[in-house]
């Protein structure tokens, strides 16, 4: 805070809390709603890693950690999602709701939301953010009560907009297509060869063959819409209607 030259009072007037809940996060063991911690990372300019590393590191599943350090250090990132969004371009409560539909108990799941929203800002907060393009089968912007997906969709907009952001739907009218197989991501460097990550129902896992990602990859980048019709079908949102 010193640093960034606020204050708690300062502080709390930009998040939207009052001064006395601002000076309490500064106490050990002290931990921020997950929407104030991301809003606090942004404030001060620091990870929500750096600021509660605890929270992270003890929320996140033992198997993911090896992805979420790739993550944080990959050039490029190539993700391709069939029937949930990316963790990436999540809300807070969709992610909630996504992780809440599993096994995980409540408070298993508020931390697991604190990590995904870290891991937001590890990727897209830094100084220079990766190349990031997605694409998103229509079946998953369609998944969702009105109320959750309408601020979500919203977000996915605003997110597209970014200059080293690339949003691309797969619609429903491309018919059957080899990621139908499951959602992966392919992560690019500037200094070593390419590793993918494949999710199934037990764990993700990491792979340096990626020559077969690739291939499923130019596939559905062909067939999916361009960005700006992609931005056009997230604002029309006719299904919601």
């Amino acid at each position: 805070m010193a640093e960034a030259g606020e204050t708690a009072e300062s502080l709390a007037e930009r998040i939207g809390v009052d001064p006395k809940t601002a000076a309490r996060w500064v106490s050990p063991g002290r931990v921020p709603h997950p929407r104030h911690r991301a809003a606090v990372s942004r404030a001060l300019g620091r990870e929500v890693g750096e600021l509660w590393p605890d929270v992270v590191r003890r929320r996140e599943p033992a198997w993911f950690r090896p992805w979420a350090e790739v993550e944080r250090e990959a050039t490029s990132l190539r993700s391709f999602e069939p029937s949930v969004l990316p963790g990436l371009l999540q809300t807070e409560a969709y992610a909630d709701a996504v992780l809440s539909s599993g096994p995980l108990a409540d408070d298993e799941v508020e931390g697991y939301v604190a990590a995904r929203l870290a891991r937001q800002a590890a990727v897209f907060d830094r100084p220079r953010p990766p190349m990031t393009v997605f694409v998103i089968d229509e079946a998953a912007l369609r998944r969702g009560e009105p109320e959750l997906m309408h601020p979500q969709l919203d977000h996915l907009i605003v997110m597209a907009q970014r200059p080293r952001v690339l949003l691309h739907v797969l619609p429903l009218r491309a018919g059957f297509h080899p990621g139908q197989a499951g959602a992966f991501v392919i992560a690019s460097f500037d200094d070593h060869d390419d590793v993918g990550y494949l999710d199934d129902q037990a764990a993700g896992r990491l792979t340096n063959s990626v020559a077969p990602l690739w291939g499923v990859w130019d596939t559905l980048r062909s067939v999916a819409l361009p960005r700006d019709q992609s931005i056009q079908l997230l604002k029309a949102r006719e299904w919601l209607r």
